[in-house]
């Protein structure tokens, strides 16, 4: 007998940035924790924050954190369709966790779109097939009329997974009823049917003055205001893009008394810039972006983050004089850190004959920092693989810390190779070697992405630095995987309590009891 698809539901929004994707994330452990088998899906997602499945293939970050909040592995069904911005118009079209090539939007939406489909519904169809409840996630705004006709990710997706609609508005940036009846007036009338009610997403003060505005706003429309979620500060979770992040090491600096300052220089292409949380989540750190030389100072160490193209980023930092900024603070004995792009502008040189990393604006060989006698080349082949290892210490038969195990993920284009011995960062558990490290380990680079997630090599390099402030070593207190699992309970109860979860639940089609049987 063959099992029907499972239910389903779709959250979708008036505007980007409205917080579908956290409320994706809470009805996901909201559901999963009444004892359902749930799963994440956003057909097409644009972002340059990504991550490695655990069969190495690539998907947006927010799925792989809505995966987690559902406590299964993340896998590319989740995300079929991720878009990695190269330029103003153009992107790296990556298909089940693999590139395909780059393309410039028109030719995306009139030449691949039609094919992307296809994927699009064969993964939502085995997600439905191997679960209890599956939550489909939007984007932008379903009333963008110019893209209806090809849409794969708003409501023709509702209509192939025969989802009931609930559509987010985001009462912080004001106009919130316009921004619902405005939406709801551009749909079809098919499309207004599918839309079962509304969620007013980060409000701030007191509820009772909303009252008359949500009674009006069910009358206008004739659908429930299914509930009005108070902002939540510093969720704990990773964010989707760096406007956010900002907002969040700000609250995070301003909260504490950070004895540590370091600087993350804000590269205009910047990626997988999640690298930080949990350096911001230490309570001796302060986190801070940096774009021009005068915010630079005198940080603690200064790190480089991902990037999706490292050539014409490291040209940015060379147009700005951060390149010289950052040469002469090594030089002076500072601490330099990059990480997977910044790994790779360390170097002596990058070479991209083949505009593989730049193709919109190839920039064939360019001139890296001189902090690490290592070259770069950029191959056809991207490398996504999840990896684990083991410390190999700062420096040889001096480092207590050597052997503390790490995991993390690379994704990147490039090959480094070096001009003389370097000492490897990590011993791979593949039997290779990762990263590199000057001696004294006050210059290092890596391609592992999340190497600070991993509790005891982070306060240990952290504790590096202390001593040399002349402060006590910290033991480990912050466990950043804990922290994530507690934040995504806290997020749920929120959110619970906030949203008419009963409604939610008759317009799934389901009950709390199910589960249990």
């Amino acid at each position: 007998m063959t099992k029907r698809p499972c239910p389903t539901l779709m959250i979708q929004g008036t505007a980007s940035d409205v917080g579908k994707s956290l409320l994706v994330t809470a009805l996901c452990r909201i559901l999963t924790n009444d004892g359902f088998r749930v799963a994440p899906f956003k057909s097409q997602n644009m972002s340059l924050n990504s991550h490695v499945t655990p069969d190495g293939k690539e998907i947006g970050r927010a799925q792989a954190v809505q995966a987690d909040a559902c406590r299964i592995p993340a896998t590319t069904d989740m995300n079929p369709i991720l878009l990695k911005p190269t330029g103003e118009r153009r992107s790296q079209v990556v298909v089940h966790g693999k590139p395909l090539r780059d393309y410039d939007a028109i030719e995306y939406r009139e030449s691949y779109l039609p094919t992307a489909e296809r994927f699009v519904r064969e993964a939502l169809d085995r997600l439905r097939a191997a679960h209890d409840v599956v939550v489909l996630e939007g984007a932008g705004s379903p009333a963008e009329v110019n893209l209806r006709d090809r849409d794969i990710v708003n409501m023709r997706a509702a209509g192939w997974a025969d989802a009931p609609v609930v559509l987010v508005a985001d009462i912080d940036r004001g106009g919130v009823f316009a921004s619902i009846v405005g939406t709801m007036a551009i749909l079809r009338p098919d499309e207004r049917d599918r839309v079962k009610g509304f969620i007013i997403n980060k409000f701030r003060g007191d509820p009772s003055l909303l009252t008359s505005g949500l009674d009006w706003l069910e009358r206008e429309t004739g659908k429930p205001v299914l509930g009005v979620v108070p902002m939540l500060p510093d969720v704990g979770l990773e964010d989707e893009d760096s406007a956010s992040l900002d907002e969040k090491l700000r609250r995070r600096a301003q909260s504490k008394d950070a004895a540590l300052d370091v600087a993350v220089l804000r590269l205009p292409r910047m990626s997988n810039f999640t690298d930080v949380d949990a350096l911001s989540g230490e309570p001796d750190v302060a986190v801070r972006f940096v774009s021009r030389v005068e915010e630079l100072g005198q940080p603690d160490a200064i790190l480089i983050p991902g990037t999706k193209n490292t050539p014409l980023d490291l040209r940015a930092l060379q147009e700005r004089g951060l390149d010289r900024a950052i040469t002469a603070y090594a030089a002076a004995g500072g601490r330099v850190v990059g990480i997977c792009g910044g790994y790779q502008m360390l170097g002596l040189t990058l070479s991209d004959p083949h505009g593989v990393e730049s193709s919109e604006s190839p920039v064939a060989r360019i001139d890296g920092l001189g902090l690490l006698p290592a070259d770069t080349a950029y191959a056809l082949e991207k490398r996504t693989e999840r990896v684990a290892g083991a410390f190999a210490g700062w420096d040889e038969g001096t480092e207590t810390s050597a052997g503390i195990a790490i995991e993390g993920y690379e994704i990147h284009m490039g090959t480094t190779t070096f001009r003389e011995p370097v000492r490897p960062l990590f011993r791979l558990h593949d039997g290779t070697t990762d990263g590199a490290a000057m001696p004294g380990g006050r210059v290092w680079g890596t391609y592992v992405h999340g190497i600070f997630d991993n509790d005891d090599f982070r306060r240990g390099w952290l504790n590096r630095i202390r001593a040399e402030r002349g402060l006590p070593s910290l033991a480990v207190g912050y466990r950043h995987r804990e922290a994530r699992e507690a934040a995504f309970d806290r997020l749920a109860a929120h959110v619970r309590a906030h949203v008419d979860m009963e409604a939610i639940y008759a317009m799934i089609g389901i009950s709390r009891s199910e589960a249990m049987e």
